[in-house]
C-alpha cells in the first residue's frame, strides 16, 4: 500500500445524463489532472429515450468513460432492468456495478463500503424488491467489519439513501429532506464511521459539518465523518452533483494525523436519547434468517456437499503415456479412460492440447485426482513439491469460459486443497495466466503460513505488478471474473486465502513467468532460482515419486473418496 492520496471524483444522480456527466468530468480532469475514480451513487440509469440512446453508445464500446466509473445499482422498479446480477458486474468498458451491498478495497488500500437502493419496507423485508435493501443486508455488510477490536472505520461509505437524521447538532439541510432516509443506514453509518459518507436521490446539494465518533473525555479520539449529499446531474438550479477531494487510505494514515479534529466538529447526530427506535429497527429479524457475511471461493465446499460421482478416481497413476516438454511449465497428465465415463460433452481442442485429458499427449504419472469434470496435477517443474493444478477435464481456455458444473468443482479442489495445506501449516495462492496458453491451468501454490501473511503476498504482488508498470487491480468481494472479463480477453488472476482477487488486464509484452516470479521472490518463497519452470526439472521417476506422495498425503481430503 501506498502512504500517496487517491484522487476521486463522486457525483450524485446521473439518471442517464452521461454525456453531460463525462464532459464535466473530462473538462475538470483537463484543468486539474487524472483522477483515480468515479464514484455515483443515486439513480445512475434514466428511464427515457433519450437516456437509453446514451447508454447503448457506452455499452457498446461506441463510448467510454473517461475514468474508471464505479456506480450503485436500481433505487426504483424502472431501472432494475439494468442490473441483472446482484453481486456486481462490469456494465460497460471503464463502468463497474458494485453490487447490492459490500465492501470494495482499492489497490491503494482506500476502503469504500456501500449499499444500494432504498431501504424495504418492514412486512416486505423477507422478500424485498431488487431495487431494496433490507436488515440482512446491513448485517452481512458491517458484521464482519466491526466484529473485531481493531476495527477503526471505513474510508467511504457510498448509500443511494440518506441517513435519516444526519442533520441533528449539525448545519441545516435545504429543501424539506428532514422526513426523508433510512434508520437502519444511519445506524449502520454509526457502525461503519466512515470518514466520507455520501448519498443522493432527494436532488439536493448537503455538506453536513463533520461530526465526532467518539465522547469527548470519556473516549479515544477517533476520525471525522462527513456526509455530502450531491444533487442530480445537470440540474437546472445548477446545485452542486460532483464532489472532487483527495484521501489517504486510513491503513496508511499516522495515527496521530487520522484523529485531528477540525474546528467546526460536531456531535455525532446518530447517538441521540431516541435512537432506541433506530436499533430496534436495525436488529429486527429472525436472526437464523441473516445473510452470510461474505462469501470466499473456500467457503463452497459444504454447501454443495460430498458428491459420489467418480471417487476412488485418478488413484493408480505412474500409467506409460505420451510425455512431452510444454513450453509453460505445467505439466498434469490422467486416466484418458476416464473419459469415456463423463456424463457430459466436454469442448475438443482445435490441435494437439497438452492438458486434455483424453489426450494422448497428456503425462498420466503426473495426475493426483480426477472428478467427474476436473483434475488435479502436480505442476511441471514446481517451486514447492505441494505446487499443483486445477485443470478442467474438458478443453476450456479460461475460468471465465467454464460452464456452471466445471466451476462449482473447481471450487470443491479449492475448498480441499485449502483444508489440505491449512492442516500442513501452509496457507494457499492461486494464479491464471490467460495468456499465450490454450489450456486453463490454475496454479495453486502453498506458503508457509509464519512465513507470509495474506497482506504479505497482497503486497508482494502489487509491488512486482508496480516495478513492471502494470495495472493489478482488486475486484470487488461480491462479484466474480466472469462478470468482468469477457470470453477470449487476456488477463493475469490471482486468489488469496482471504478471498481478495486481483486482477490484470494483459495488453501485450507481458512477462510469462511473472505469477511464478512473485512467489519466488526474497518476499515470499525466497527461492528466485526456480522462477522459471525450466530451471526446476526433475526426471520422470522423481516426478513420479513426487505425485505418488502427494497422492497419498491429499487423499484425506478428496471429495471423489467420500462414501467408499
Amino acid at each position: 500500500m501506498s502512504d500517496q492520496p487517491v484522487r476521486v471524483l463522486v457525483c450524485g444522480d446521473v439518471q442517464g445524463r452521461l454525456d453531460a456527466l463525462f464532459s464535466r468530468v473530462q473538462a475538470v480532469q483537463k484543468k486539474t489532472g487524472q483522477f483515480d475514480l468515479l464514484l455515483c451513487v443515486g439513480e445512475f440509469f434514466g428511464t427515457t429515450p433519450e437516456a437509453e440512446a446514451a447508454w447503448r453508445q457506452y455499452r457498446t464500446g461506441a463510448k467510454k468513460a473517461p475514468v474508471h466509473t464505479y456506480v450503485l445499482g436500481a433505487a426504483s422498479p424502472d431501472t432494475e432492468k439494468n442490473f441483472a446480477n446482484a453481486d456486481g458486474c462490469e456494465l460497460a468498458e471503464n463502468i463497474t456495478y458494485l453490487g447490492r451491498r459490500g465492501l470494495f478495497t482499492g489497490v491503494s488500500g482506500l476502503q469504500i463500503a456501500y449499499v444500494s437502493g432504498r431501504e424495504a419496507e418492514r412486512e416486505a423485508a423477507a422478500g424485498a424488491a431488487a431495487h431494496c435493501f433490507t436488515w440482512a443486508d446491513l448485517s452481512a455488510l458491517s458484521g464482519p467489519l466491526t466484529c473485531g477490536s481493531r476495527f477503526r472505520g471505513v474510508d467511504i461509505l457510498l448509500t443511494s439513501q440518506w441517513p435519516r437524521g444526519v442533520w441533528h447538532f449539525g448545519n441545516t439541510p435545504e429543501g424539506n429532506v428532514k422526513t426523508c432516509g433510512s434508520g437502519s443506514l444511519a445506524n449502520l453509518a454509526d457502525k461503519l464511521k466512515p470518514r466520507y459518507h455520501f448519498a443522493g436521490l432527494e436532488g439536493v446539494h448537503y455538506e453536513r459539518l463533520p461530526y465526532r465518533n467518539h465522547l469527548v473525555l470519556q473516549e479515544n479520539a477517533q476520525h471525522v465523518s462527513r456526509f455530502i449529499a450531491l444533487a442530480t446531474v445537470n440540474n437546472p438550479a445548477k446545485k452542486k452533483y460532483l464532489y472532487a477531494f483527495n484521501i489517504v487510505p486510513m491503513a496508511t494514515m499516522d495515527a496521530a494525523q487520522l484523529v485531528t479534529q477540525p474546528q467546526d466538529v460536531t456531535e455525532n447526530p446518530y447517538r441521540r436519547k431516541d435512537k432506541g427506535d433506530v436499533q430496534k429497527t436495525w436488529s429486527s429479524g429472525a436472526a437464523e434468517e441473516e445473510e452470510p457475511a461474505t462469501q470466499f471461493f473456500f467457503d463452497l465446499a459444504e454447501k454443495r456437499g460430498g458428491g459420489g460421482r467418480g471417487r476412488g478416481r485418478g488413484r493408480g497413476g505412474g500409467e506409460g503415456g505420451g510425455a512431452r516438454k510444454r513450453p509453460d511449465g505445467a505439466g498434469p497428465g490422467g486416466d484418458a479412460h476416464h473419459q469415456s465415463k463423463q456424463p457430459r460433452r466436454h469442448p475438443p481442442p482445435t490441435g494437439p492440447c497438452w492438458f486434455c485429458l483424453a489426450s494422448p499427449q497428456v503425462e498420466k504419472h503426473l495426475v493426483v485426482s480426477i472428478g467427474s469434470n476436473c483434475y488435479l496435477a502436480v505442476a511441471k517443474g514446481g517451486l514447492t513439491p505441494q505446487h499443483v493444478l486445477i485443470l478442467p477435464i474438458g478443453h476450456y481456455q479460461s475460468v471465465v469460459e467454464l460452464s456452471g458444473a466445471v466451476l462449482d468443482e473447481m471450487e470443491r479442489y479449492k475448498a480441499a486443497l485449502q483444508r489440505f495445506y491449512r492442516s500442513k501449516g501452509l496457507r494457499c495462492v492461486l494464479f491464471e495466466r490467460n495468456y499465450r496458453s490454450q489450456h486453463l491451468q490454475l496454479q495453486v501454490v502453498p506458503v508457509p503460513l509464519d512465513r507470509c501473511s495474506t497482506e504479505d503476498l497482497k503486497e508482494a504482488f502489487m509491488v512486482q505488478a508496480q516495478d513492471q508498470n502494470m495495472e493489478l487491480m482488486e475486484i470487488p468481494q461480491h462479484t466474480h471474473l466472469k462478470q468482468i472479463v469477457p470470453p477470449g480477453t487476456p488477463y493475469f488472476y490471482v486468489e488469496l486465502d482471504s478471498g481478495e482477487k486481483l486482477l490484470h488486464r494483459i495488453q501485450k509484452n507481458f512477462p510469462l513467468q511473472f505469477g511464478r516470479e512473485v512467489l519466488a521472490s526474497e518476499a515470499v518463497l525466497n527461492i528466485p532460482t526456480r522462477a522459471d519452470w525450466k530451471e526446476c526439472k526433475q526426471t520422470r521417476e522423481e516426478e513420479e515419486e513426487v505425485c505418488r506422495l502427494l497422492r497419498d498425503d491429499f487423499q484425506p481430503y478428496d471429495f471423489n473418496w467420500e462414501d467408499d
